[in-house]
This record gives C-alpha cells, structure tokens and sequence, in this order.
C-alpha cells in the first residue's frame, strides 16, 4: 500500500483518487499532552467561575453562573472536536489547507463591515466578532489555526528552498502580512503580534536564512524603539495604551484602571495566596476579569505558589509539544506541531506580561482559562490535531 505522504503528493498531480488517503489513523495517543490539558482545561474552568461570578452577577441580570455555562459548554464542544480530530488523519489537512484560507480570508473581511462591539470598550470601531444569535464568532481566532496551516503547507511544499530569498522570505512574509493585514484593521493589535510570531517562529524553523532572520529582528526591534518612543505613530487607541505604560499616572481612572487593580490583586496573593474564591479585586475593580486578566486573580486566589504551578503546566505542554514534534516522520506534521504549542506557548507569555505590565496593556487573552467560546473550540480541536499526529509520531516507520 503506497504511504499517505505518496497518496497526497499523487492527489497534486490528479494521479490518484482523495478516497485512497486513510480517513481515520491508528496507534496510541500521547498521553501526557492529553492530561495537561485536561489539567489545564479543569483548572481554568474552575478560576473561570471563581474570577467571574461577580461580575456576571452585576451585569447579567444577578446570573453568576452566566460565564461559566457559557465556557463549560464551548468546552464540551471542543472536547468532543478534539477527540474526533485525534482519530483523524491529519494529512487531511493539507488537502483542505486552500479551502480554510479562502473562508478564513472570507470570514476576517466580513467581520470589518459586519461586527458586533461585544466585550470591546463600548466603541465600534472594534470590528472582531460577528453576531450569530445570541453568540459571536471571533474569526482572528480561526484565523490562528488557519495561518498555522498556510505556513505548514507552504514552508513542506517549498522545503528545499526556503533558505532562497524568494522562496524563505517573501512568499512567506506575504503569507504572514495578509493576515496581520486584516486582524489589523479590526483594531486587534495583541492578535497582529501573535499572528505576526507564529508566522515568524515557523519560518524560522522551517529553514529560512537565519541572517536574513536577523536582520528582520534588527528591524523589528527598531521599529518597536520608535513606537515606544513616539507613540503618536501609531492609532490612538494602541498610542495611548503606550502612553499608559510609560507613564504609572497616566489615566488612572480608565487606560490604568484595569493594570493597577491587576496588580494590587497579584500584590495581594503573597505566597500563598487568599484562597480559592476570596479574590477582593474581581468585585468589579479588576475590569471583566473573566477575560485577559484573568491571571491576576488566579495570582491573588492562589497565590505566587499557584501560579508557579499553572506556568508550570503551560511549560510542561508546549516541551511535551516539541517532544511529538521531533517524533514526527514528516515536516507538514511536525511543522503544525510547532506552530500550535508556539502560538499557546507566545499567548501564555504575552498575558502574563500585561497583567503583570511588563508590556503596554494588549488585551491577549490566557488559553484554558480566558472567556471566549471561539477560542476555547479552536484551542481543543488544535489539540485534537496534535494528539492525531502523535499517533503517527507513535508508529514505527516500516
């Protein structure tokens, strides 16, 4: 029987059927990616609950259970995605790759003239969810995945040339400003870093000339001098958020509100912290801390020992990540790999620098943990990709 790999490259060529590529795959998942992530799901659900029920009582008609059901139920919908995708072939994937970007691309214009300012700032110049009933849908975070996709599909086809100019940088860097592009102009500018880093981290490990790497990083840093520097160059709500980092009294009341809490609240967990479910700062003074913040109050609930344990985990994932990923017998599945734990791996990183304001505040949310059923769905079925690979990563080449 010819390999899968075979069958794909054959498809290209229209020498053999899609149906001849196996639907299902075999062999044992890894089991230490799957229980830290159930680990981590069942954790931030319960801070999920314990950060919101304030708040969801203030604002939705006294239901303190309001964001929890919500988020328990994206859950389970992203844990029944995840176990459907760990028993499918991931090199499906790359024949849908195409499709995914097309209503990926579709879904990021819609969004600009169709959108919703729900859990924004009150200002509809925020174009990220369109409404669909009584939910949203956040393309930005399919977008994530879709991107990921892109770059393995591309970076595998276009392997033995990825250290040219033309085939290493700018087909990729095109790739990478479309998306940027886009998410961009929702005013989503946390979510332009992110995607611009995953795009990035694969390039760089998919075989891009590593100087002209550098010199991209030279620029990037310089670039990032100057808008620190002169945070007029950029929109006005992305400057101010500079301005409100630089200066600790800048806006005390609104851009500062939501970071001094922050860090009265992780200021106020010492070792040990208060104790599960005795935050003071999620009664409505860290602002909707089931979102970006709330790392805070799991810092103020549990204390720096808890947080420790929750980075902890999250490390623990994207190592276990990269162990699958060097286990994989070819680069389109280990390159999707690499960019899923490095796009959770870059989210962690990113929260827990604004909330602790190491960074200009970008409104990142922490993944298993932060409000949000779009990401919390994308997030599982990620996973799900990566147990499936694990599977062929477990297989002996015969």
């Amino acid at each position: 029987m010819p390999s899968d790999e075979k069958i794909i490259k054959s498809n290209k060529k229209g020498k053999s059927p899609l149906t001849d590529l196996n639907l299902f795959v075999t062999g044992s998942i890894d089991i230490p990616f799957l229980a830290i992530t159930i680990a981590l799901l069942t954790i931030g659900l319960i801070m999920l609950f314990s950060a919101s029920y304030p708040y969801a009582y203030y604002k939705n008609n006294h239901d303190s259970y309001y964001y929890f059901t919500r988020q328990f139920v994206f859950a389970v919908v992203g844990l029944v995605a995840m176990a459907v995708m760990s028993k499918i072939n991931y090199k499906w994937l790359r024949v849908v790759s195409v499709p995914l970007l097309a209503v990926t691309i579709l879904l990021l214009i819609i969004v600009l003239f169709y959108h919703t300012d729900v859990g924004g700032a009150g200002d509809s110049s925020f174009k990220r969810w369109i409404p669909i009933g009584s939910f949203t849908l956040q393309p930005s975070d399919i977008a994530k995945f879709t991107i990921i996709l892109t770059m393995a599909t591309y970076i595998s086809n276009y392997y033995g040339k990825m250290r040219t100019f033309k085939y290493g940088i700018c087909f990729p860097l095109g790739i990478i400003a479309v998306f940027c592009g886009l998410i961009y102009l929702e005013h989503h500018m946390s979510c332009t870093i992110l995607m611009f880093l995953i795009g990035a981290t694969l390039m760089f490990v998919g075989g891009s000339d590593w100087k002209l790497f550098a010199f991209g990083a030279a620029v990037l840093a310089l670039v990032t001098f100057m808008v620190v520097t002169f945070p007029e160059l950029l929109e006005s709500y992305a400057g101010d958020r500079i301005r409100a980092w630089l200066d600790k009294d800048f806006s005390p009341t609104d851009l500062r509100w939501q970071t001094n809490n922050s860090l009265y609240a992780i200021g106020s967990g010492g070792l040990f912290g208060v104790g599960l479910g005795n935050s003071k700062q999620k009664y409505l003074y860290v602002s909707e801390p089931q979102n970006d913040f709330i790392f805070s109050i799991v810092c103020e609930e549990l204390g720096f020992v808890g947080a420790a344990v929750i980075i902890i985990l999250f490390a623990a994932l994207v190592i276990r990540g990269f162990v699958i990923a060097s286990r994989c017998h070819d680069k389109f599945g280990a390159l999707i790999v690499i960019g899923i734990v490095a796009q959770i791996g870059i989210q962690v990183i990113l929260n827990i620098m604004v909330v602790t304001d190491t960074i200009p505040n970008t409104g990142i949310a922490l993944p298993f943990f932060s409000y949000g059923g779009t990401a919390m769905m994308m997030l599982l079925f990620e996973v799900g990709v990566v147990l499936s690979i694990s599977r062929k990563s477990s297989q002996k080449k015969v």
